[in-house]
């Protein structure tokens, strides 16, 4: 019965991609239906990152796709159908390929793109985006406590970073720090392996699980001048990223809508009470309508979104309407999910409890809803709420 019921893309946006890009994204499918969808749980369950995954990812080839001349509404989708199968696997997606390769393509000198780039696209090497500290999520830009102070032809590094993605394994991070000359930000590729770092996994997650986030100590690293991205040098070059990264995390918000109604519908169809599908019932069917209307809503703010980008736009208050709305409407439609699974939803055994968790994580990295909406309220008022 399920293969006759219709898409819920309800709305056909897909049907905006060129031929080109439509095929590849069936390609994705395919991949995630075979080498990612049934192991999801397992990892998330183990709290195991697949490294043996990587080469296959690679073999994808959709590092930055936008720098490939795909559109900017195939890369969010490419990472809504990612996190439609995993959302841990699309977040390690992201992280690698939209933050860390981004930052070379945008800011990397000849020389770093010529050492890093194609290893980096063909994740030979992993990188990870170091900016959160333990103290200073939201209030980052302002309150950057990691140090860099120049040294002849080196830079030493001192401080902490928190919540760092692929932090455990990565070979590079993008590393954000202030200088102690003059106070301006700088950002580094920093060798992984240098002395005076340390990685600690972060344990115990609810969400998230496949993710290595960790903690990272920087006592007197030293790093070379070589190794600065020359074109950084205030937070705004930050802005940058983080404004393209938010948007994706809002693709995220849809993929987990477009995975929470799958289980649930196809649970409502299957599961029996009082000798029929509780699909049948007025009340699972209002849910399911619920759960639709919003991943339809999320879907074309993000298509709407797409466009901006395209056209040169979309800026960081419109980014932080995007994620603050779908990531509320997704909270809203994993519960209604969950609760259609009855006890079953609480499990990963049928995959419900497993988007549920990850959530959570989405709704608050790349900026909190609160966080978000202050960003947009300021914008429509030109009063700001945050110091």
């Amino acid at each position: 019965m399920e293969s006759t019921l219709p898409s819920a893309d309800f709305m056909g946006f897909e049907s905006l991609l060129s031929p080109t890009e439509r095929a590849k994204l069936d390609d994705v499918r395919d991949f995630l239906a075979k080498e990612v969808a049934p192991s999801a749980e397992e990892w998330w369950n183990r709290a195991k990152f697949p490294i043996e995954m990587l080469p296959k990812l690679a073999a994808l080839n959709l590092s930055t796709p936008v720098q490939q001349g795909y559109s900017y509404l195939f890369g969010g989708m490419v990472i809504a159908e990612m996190t439609r199968a995993d959302t841990s696997l699309a977040t390690f997606f992201m992280v690698h390929h939209d933050l860390f390769v981004e930052a070379l393509h945008e800011f990397g000198s000849e020389d770093q793109k010529a050492r890093l780039l194609q290893d980096a696209m063909d994740l030979k090497i992993t990188g990870a985006f170091a900016l959160t500290e333990p103290l200073h999520g939201s209030d980052v830009a302002g309150g950057l406590s990691t140090t860099a102070t120049r040294d002849g032809d080196t830079w030493v590094l001192n401080g902490a970073k928190r919540w760092i993605g692929n932090g455990t394994f990565c070979d590079y991070m993008l590393l954000w720090a202030k200088d102690t000359a003059d106070g301006s930000i700088r950002g580094f590729i920093l060798d992984a392996a240098l002395p005076g770092i340390t990685r600690t996994r972060i344990e115990n997650k609810i969400a998230l699980r496949t993710v290595q986030n960790a903690d990272i100590v920087l006592d007197k690293v030293r790093v070379p001048e070589a190794d600065r991205f020359a074109g950084i040098s205030t937070f705004a070059d930050t802005r940058r990223l983080l404004r393209g990264s938010r948007i994706l995390v809002g693709w995220q918000a849809v993929g987990q809508q477009l995975a929470a109604f799958d289980v649930a519908r196809q649970y409502a169809v299957e599961r029996h009470q009082f000798g029929r599908p509780i699909g049948g019932f007025q009340l699972v069917q209002e849910q399911l309508v619920r759960m639709l209307g919003n991943t339809t809503a999320s879907l074309g703010m993000m298509a709407r979104v797409a466009q901006l980008q395209e056209e040169g736009g979309g800026d960081m208050p419109q980014a932080a309407l995007a994620k603050a709305y779908t990531t509320a409407r997704m909270r809203e439609t994993v519960a209604l999910g969950r609760g259609i699974l009855g006890g079953n939803g609480i499990t990963t055994d049928f995959r419900m409890g497993k988007i549920f968790a990850d959530a959570e994580a989405i709704y608050t990295y790349e900026g909190s809803y609160e966080i978000n909406t202050l960003i947009v309220g300021r914008a429509i008022t030109g009063l700001s709420a945050i110091n």
